[in-house]
């Protein structure tokens, strides 16, 4: 019912703008719409920088329901992945290699990585795709920014420009796993001549392709603009709800070749005669989170060529999720351990017995804040281009945990009472200075120079158990750190002539360790900070019907930090600084427009990246000697690093004839390994994947367009999985430490959908 009301009122709406349309003045058509960007973050034509741009049209055409990183998914070194396996609620997206913690990413210029965990968690912020005017991918180090470091790639995204013109637009979306989409978005135009006023609200959900994985998703986007003869000031907010069950667990290598669909999280298991048999799941076993963000945007001109650029923000997220626990120690949740009547075969009492593990739901909640300012005054005239900027922001984020229920207990159990509290706080500051010069002819030097500082603290009480502590308690956390980075690049571009032209860079940028890397790591040991060589080398051919590029990068990390399979004091596996490691590859585009209505675009990534010297850490149970678990070292040396594939390909077969498009995308990614020991019983399998959208675009009268669609996805229905984890262990036979020790490798998985599809009808008015 909703679904209905929702697109009534949308028809309704529209049928006012197509009224406003015919009474508004043609001169509106002549005021100049000088867009507020923070363009300084953005490489150019002549940045000497390996970057992808992704333009409206093409977000477009792939925009029916699926999360951000999907459409994506055809640009050079990047793979996705997809906890529920239909692209829809939490999924995640790579860069050469590296994670969501080191791509950095900016909405305006504006930092959108959580400040503690490095990530964007892209579930936050749902069909955002939607409001972006485009998207511009850098791989490697790129330019200086702000927020978190790029330390693999930054994705800078624009929202959408204001519209000349009146319009409204009602899509919706239906398919497979129940999954759909509605939306409405609607702009005024131009309100005499200084004004502009545009929304969006959308509706995401689908049950998910594993048991149980379902997606809730709502969002919006809002924004009124100012338009002045030399000024232009923009308000924007946007954000999401969220509502997710849990699909954070992989499945065995039978489970994926016996029920790719299972869904471990949310397991009750019986706790009397069937000890340990799954009977039921918990309906519950969700992950909410609200997140709104707020942002001011001025552009000034202030004399010709010179530009002022600045804007405030504010974001606001509060959340929480809460899971069902199988066996869980009452005291490291604050909960006083309780005695139970026992009974006799005839069920008559007989004693009493103390219960000091119980089945139980918890519930972990973050509220957090994050607000500050950035800035960029920018010169382009004659041979310069050049910016100076940076920025301010301050985070907090409450982190606390409460038990909703244990089961049968007896006695008082107040379900506000918290077992864990602790806050962290982040202020991180920049500065940057950047030039383009054309030295001659078609020769550019570039330089970029930027200043970072971060002070992070975390004061609390963990959820982890310390029982290594005298007495036992939870884990204390007391961080407190200072980082000064300073993050120099510098190149050289050629525009050869006007069909060629290459660059060549070297860049050098700092990144300080994630909550993560502190929560986790040893206590006595915290973890350092990483480093980044970046050195590229490209060159681009063009013409009217063909071209072709090839960027050549070398990237060499100090101290990086990769889980290594080592366990802390409480038995929590936590990653540590690696010496030495490197990414080297080769990047190749190639476009060409074979008739008017047909093209062809494909791109290829060759690499090699490598730990050199590892030592990784394998569990092994040693009951001849310790009666526990032990700890024992492997030097593995020069080793593959983990989710880094040798070689991916893309390709893209586009028709455009009349109102009709179609693309066939097809993906082929080698092998991944799980985890640094570059062992096959730990990987991914190679996949190839094809998809395959259509769409036919028409009009009525009163109505600008009708577009009716279809995508199928998985066209050849391949079975294959995007990430996993290893829990590989050694085990040593006899207690003979001296001998060699037989793994036991237990991968986990996260598989993805078979062929499923996808249909879409969108009206423009």
């Amino acid at each position: 019912m909703k679904k209905i009301v929702l697109t009534v009122a949308a028809f309704a709406a529209a049928s006012g703008i197509v009224y406003a349309q015919e009474i508004v003045n043609d001169s509106l058509q002549n005021v100049n719409l000088q867009e507020v960007q923070i363009v300084s973050t953005r490489a150019t034509a002549k940045t000497p920088v390996a970057y992808t741009n992704v333009s409206k049209e093409d977000i477009q055409k792939q925009n029916t329901g699926l999360d951000l990183p999907f459409l994506l998914l055809n640009t050079p070194s990047v793979l996705t992945t997809s906890d529920a396996g239909a692209g829809i609620g939490y999924t995640s997206i790579r860069v050469r290699g590296t994670d969501a913690t080191r791509i950095n990413v900016t909405a305006n210029g504006i930092p959108m990585n959580d400040a503690e965990s490095s990530s964007v968690y892209w579930v936050n912020t749902p069909d955002l795709a939607t409001s972006l005017e485009d998207i511009q991918i850098q791989r490697g180090a790129g330019t200086s920014t702000n927020g978190s470091g790029a330390f693999g790639a930054s994705i800078n995204m624009r929202t959408q420009n204001a519209s000349a013109t009146p319009y409204g637009e009602v899509s919706g979306s239906y398919g497979s796993f129940n999954s759909h989409k509605e939306m409405i978005r609607l702009g005024t135009g131009i309100i005499r001549n200084h004004w502009a006023f545009d929304a969006r609200i959308s509706n995401i959900g689908s049950d998910g392709y594993r048991d149980r994985a379902s997606s809730d998703l709502k969002s919006y986007f809002a924004q009124g603009t100012y338009f002045g003869e030399t000024t232009t000031v923009k308000f924007i907010t946007f954000g999401g709800r969220e509502k997710t069950y849990h699909a954070w667990d992989g499945i065995s290598l039978k489970q994926l070749n016996e029920d790719r669909t299972y869904n471990p999280n949310g397991a009750i298991k019986d706790d009397n005669e069937n000890k340990g048999k799954v009977i039921g799941f918990y309906d519950d076993q969700i992950d909410y989170y609200k997140q709104t963000h707020y942002q001011l945007i001025l552009t000034q001109r202030l004399a010709a060529g010179w530009q002022l650029n600045a804007a405030l923000h504010y974001t606001k997220g509060y959340g929480y999720y809460q899971e069902y626990k199988n066996g869980r120690t009452l005291k490291e949740y604050g909960i006083a351990p309780y005695y139970a009547p026992t009974f006799g075969e005839d069920g008559t009492p007989d004693g009493y017995e103390l219960i000091k593990k119980q089945n139980l739901i918890r519930k972990k909640i973050v509220d957090n804040h994050f607000g500050g300012g950035v800035f960029s005054v920018d010169y382009n005239m004659g041979r310069w281009a050049a910016s100076f900027g940076g920025g301010g922001n301050h985070y907090t984020n409450d982190h606390f945990g409460q038990v909703l229920w244990v089961k049968n207990y007896i006695g008082n159990l107040d379900p506000d009472q918290e077992y864990y509290r602790n806050t962290g706080k982040k202020t991180d500051v920049n500065f940057y200075a950047k030039a383009n010069y054309q030295i001659v002819g078609g020769l550019h030097a570039y330089a970029d120079l930027q200043y970072r500082f971060i002070h992070y603290t975390i004061d609390g009480t963990n959820d982890k158990w310390d029982w290594t502590a005298s007495p036992e308690r939870s884990q204390i956390l007391d961080v407190d750190k200072k980082f000064n980075f300073f993050n120099p690049k510098a190149g050289l571009f050629w525009q050869i002539n006007a069909n060629h032209s290459a660059y060549a860079s070297f860049a050098m940028t700092n990144k300080e360790p994630t909550r993560n890397n502190y929560t986790d790591g040893l206590f006595n040991s915290p973890p350092k900070a990483e480093r980044l060589l970046d050195y590229e080398l490209g060159y681009t051919y063009r013409s009217h019907i063909f071209n072709a590029g090839v960027n050549l990068y070398y990237m060499d990390y100090k101290d990086q930090l990769v889980l290594n399979g080592k366990l802390n004091e409480i038995g929590e596996l936590m990653a540590e600084n690696v010496k030495h490691s490197y990414r080297m590859g080769i990047e190749l585009m190639a476009g060409v427009k074979i008739t008017r209505w047909l093209d062809w675009n494909v791109n290829a990534t060759i690499s090699k990246n490598r730990i050199k010297g590892y030592t990784g850490y394998m569990s092994d149970y040693d009951d001849q000697w310790n009666d526990m678990w032990t700890q024992t070292a492997v030097e593995v040396g020069d080793t593959p690093i983990a989710f880094s594939p040798k070689f991916m390909a893309n390709s893209n077969i586009g028709v455009n004839f009349g109102g009709f498009m179609a693309n066939l995308q097809t993906q082929y990614v080698s092998r991944q390994y799980l985890d640094n020991f570059g062992r096959k019983e730990d990987s991914l399998d190679a996949y190839c994947v094809s998809t395959l959208s259509a769409s036919y675009t028409f009009s009525i009268p009163a109505v600008k367009s009708i577009t009716v669609g279809a995508t199928v996805y998985n066209l050849f229905n391949k079975k294959y999985v995007t990430n996993g984890y290893s829990q590989t262990a050694a085990i040593y036979q006899q207690g003979d430490k001296q001998l060699e020790a037989q793994y036991s490798s237990d991968p986990r998985f996260y598989p993805m959908a078979g062929i499923n599809a996808l249909g879409t009808v969108t009206i423009r008015f």
